[in-house]
């Protein structure tokens, strides 16, 4: 699983951007809890959703400007 590009989530609107933002915030959180429980997690998925949501958050604010 390599990152996403940008130009996949350019057809976005607002509302869906801020449901993936949400929905992955709550995946790291739910990862965050398996790490502390000790379940078998891979760590690099952090970064990945950490990475996409940088992506949506850069592009809502591109949406807002114009």
């Amino acid at each position: 699983m390599g990152f996403n590009k940008i130009k996949d989530l350019q057809t976005l609107n607002i509302e869906e951007i801020d449901k993936n933002i949400f929905k992955l915030k709550k995946e790291i959180l739910d990862l965050q809890i398996k790490k502390f429980t000790k379940q078998s997690i891979k760590n690099h998925e952090f970064k990945h959703k950490k990475h996409k949501i940088a992506q949506l958050l850069t592009l809502r604010a591109n949406k807002y400007e114009h």
